[in-house]
């Protein structure tokens, strides 16, 4: 019979609070929930941001340019507000009450969307915004409220879930049986293609939706696909492993870079980051004697020097003594920042394939035979699945083959490491704008000839198949890098938060780059590259070579970035690791960059 007794500190509990039983809880199993409601909300979300700017120019009258920049900054909210879910959860509420919480939040948002969506009392008059027939006036005053209000708590909800989703699936593994805690890489694999089955879903069905029966018929099935996730969700909650909060993860972060202000005038002694070099042990938070950071930032370790206290006087308050763990997470938090910065390029080209890309397939022959008055015409923001349905034949394709293969190769577990993958699709990714860039060229040239001539929209494939790939080598890699970097669980969460932060940035980099190439290239009297509602006349072409240009000079920043993380430290070395779990969790970030 087994006897229940109170979680130790830090351990994993189930639903009632009790202590995680191996066998009972985690794993595959309890994942699998998981992996259904990310599935579920990734559609829904991708199928209100894939066709927004068809609404918000089409049904609201906002113009292009500015359209453009409502979809970015709606998409970079979503994942600026990212950081906020992760603190909430890893301090006070846990992932599965966020997840909850802040899942109903979006289920309002998307609600009140399609409400809007289908009265016309709440959107703009009809007209054609490119031939301006009819009344094209912006929508203003009260639509504009309900708009912004309804789109806004979709960013709040959605924002402060994601994160979690991918963090709550991990933790499943985390103490459980050695098979399934191996399976760790292999999970982040199968979230990537949960994400890719839910984009390819939304930016198939439920855009010919939109298209077909109106955005009101889309974002109602956005709401019925989350409404199904989190009942997925709840399903599950007696096969989940919880990690309790433990506060606010931001105090022991606060009290590193107090204390190391306070004895700033202390001789930092050698390898004092390490108790047993004198700093402040605490037998409660483990120590990694292995430290890949250990001679970075080492202002940080003044914060662990002990001072002998005065007789008859209190022992150092924690705000003048820190843990050697706890500043070895602020390190490692500090040593990530970098290779956060070098993904913001690599999702301002994601923006683009969410906006002027699909404009692009707007201004082209979208018809599936072209020639043929009776062909099916394909929504151009369907052209976004295009990478997605390529990509679930090579996520599996990549962990049952590539893996095995460069396992053998190479030693490491997930056959190349977080790092090493990041770095493979950041070099890859300028290729797709410098493919758009050349695609526009033709179909604007061919537009202007004179013969009427519109080049097929199937031209825009090469574009979407190699950032896919891209996307494949990236972002999988990222949400590996950034969960392993959180010390004993702690905060897993929020280090999840700063994979999506890189896109909100890149979103907002989006429209920054817009509006400054708008402004560089509109003096003297011409007209801006993007300035104008019809791409014919503007110089979409010259702006994707802009940002193949950034994109090289950004792989070329990444590649110094890694080695730099890679550098110092007893960890640095890379050399190979014994076999055993933990050890290769820790090897696997080891790059040879």
């Amino acid at each position: 019979m087994d006897v229940e007794s109170s979680p130790a500190a830090g351990a994993s509990v189930d639903w009632r609070g009790r202590p995680c039983r191996p066998r009972r809880h985690g794993g595959m199993r309890s994942a699998v929930f998981v992996l259904v409601f990310q599935a579920a909300q990734t559609m829904a979300l991708a199928a209100v941001g894939s066709n927004l700017i068809t609404f918000v120019f089409g049904e609201l009258h906002f113009p292009l340019s500015q359209a453009a920049n409502v979809v970015t900054n709606f998409v970079g909210t979503v994942f600026i507000l990212s950081p906020l879910g992760g603190f909430l959860s890893d301090s006070y509420a846990g992932c599965f009450w966020t997840l909850l919480a802040f899942g109903a939040v979006e289920l309002a948002g998307l609600i009140l969307l399609s409400v809007q969506a289908h009265l016309p009392k709440l959107k703009s008059a009809p007209c054609n915004m490119l031939t301006m027939v009819g009344s094209c006036e912006r929508a203003s005053g009260f639509k504009a409220t309900i708009f912004f209000v309804a789109l806004y708590l979709v960013a709040l909800g959605s924002g402060c879930v994601m994160p979690n989703m991918t963090a709550y699936g991990a933790d499943q593994f985390a103490g459980a049986a050695d098979k399934d805690a191996k399976s760790l890489p292999t999970y982040f694999n199968l979230s990537y293609f949960g994400y890719c089955a839910g984009e390819l879903v939304a930016l198939t069905a439920m855009v010919w939706a939109q298209t077909r029966y109106g955005m009101d018929v889309g974002f109602g099935l956005a709401a019925a696909a989350l409404g199904a996730g989190l009942i997925s969700l709840v399903s599950g909650v007696v096969f989940y492993r919880n990690k309790p909060p433990r506060g606010s993860i931001f105090t022991p972060i606060a009290r590193v870079f107090v204390a190391a202000f306070t004895k700033r005038k202390q001789i930092c002694p050698s390898g004092s980051s390490n108790p047993a070099n004198g700093g402040a042990g605490d037998p409660a938070a483990p120590v990694d004697d292995n430290f890949r950071h250990a001679n970075k930032f080492r202002f940080l370790d003044k914060a662990c020097i002990r001072v002998a206290p005065e007789p008859d006087t209190e022992p150092e308050s924690p705000w003048r003594l820190c843990t050697a763990a706890e500043v070895q997470q602020v390190k490692t938090l500090l040593a990530v920042l970098p290779i956060v910065a070098c993904t913001i390029v690599f999702n301002t080209v994601l923006a683009q394939l969410q906006t002027f890309s699909v404009q692009q397939g707007s201004a082209m022959d979208t018809r599936l035979a072209p020639g043929s008055s009776s062909s099916f015409a394909i929504p151009p923001a369907s052209l976004q699945a295009i990478p997605y349905t390529m990509l679930l034949a090579l996520v599996p394709a990549y962990e049952l083959l590539l893996v095995p293969l460069l396992r053998r190769l190479t030693g490491t577990r997930s056959g190349i490491t977080p790092l090493q993958r990041i770095g493979v699709g950041l070099c890859v990714v300028a290729l797709s704008m410098a493919a758009a860039a050349l695609v526009e060229r033709r179909r604007r040239d061919a537009s202007l000839s004179g013969a009427g001539t519109r080049l097929s929209v199937f031209w825009l494939v090469p574009q979407f198949l190699i950032f896919g790939v891209s996307e494949l080598f990236t972002n999988v890699g990222l949400m590996e890098f950034f969960y392993q970097q959180a010390a004993a669980g702690t905060m897993q969460a929020f280090f999840m938060a700063l994979f999506y932060c890189s896109f909100s940035f890149g979103f907002f980099l989006s429209s920054v780059l817009v509006s400054l190439v708008n402004r560089a290239t509109a003096r003297g009297g011409r007209r801006g590259w993007l300035g104008d509602n019809d791409l014919d006349r503007d110089r979409l072409d010259l702006f994707y070579w802009v940002l193949a240009a950034l994109s090289v000079l950004n792989f070329f920043c990444y590649l110094l970035c890694a080695r730099w993380y890679n550098s110092g430290g007893a960890g640095g070395s890379g050399e190979a690791a014994s076999g055993e779990a933990a050890s290769e969790d820790d090897d696997d970030d080891k790059e040879l960059i």
